[in-house]
């Protein structure tokens, strides 16, 4: 059993020492050509949906290009971040402009019922008013 494994250590060592010295061809290997993006994002206006669908990364030996893949998506975050900022602004005002008509509603309604510096009772609203004749016929 001891030779078995002996044997065979050395020819797991001889094949590596083969492949990594060249094991015949001799030749080196070609230049790799330069895989750009097809279709670059575009600089002049904001990104869409169809940009980004139609976005394809260039490839490398170990995955996508870290450079243009990196531009790509900080693009991509610096856009998503200006729009989430807008829309909370958007949410922002309006809820302002929800709480001053809702305010304003609510300060209509006090002020047909508050008195003056005088003691003098304001006139009641419509509806109040026919109530209370109501109540008085009774």
């Amino acid at each position: 059993m001891f030779w078995f494994l002996l044997i065979a250590l050395v020819v797991v060592v001889a094949a590596v020492t083969l492949a990594v010295a060249g094991g015949g061809s001799g030749g080196v290997l070609p230049e790799a050509g330069q895989d750009r993006m097809a279709w670059p994002l575009p600089a002049g206006r904001q990104l869409g949906r169809a940009d980004v669908e139609s976005l394809r990364l260039p490839l490398a030996l170990r995955g996508y290009r870290m450079t243009e893949t990196d531009d790509a998506l900080d693009r991509l975050g610096a856009e998503l971040a200006e729009r989430d900022a807008r829309i909370a602004e958007l949410e922002a005002a309006l809820a302002g402009a929800q709480a001053a008509a809702i305010g304003g509603l609510g300060l209509m309604a006090r002020e047909a019922g508050t008195t003056d510096a005088a003691g003098a009772q304001d006139a009641p609203p419509a509806g109040e008013a026919a109530d209370e004749g109501e109540k008085k016929d009774e």
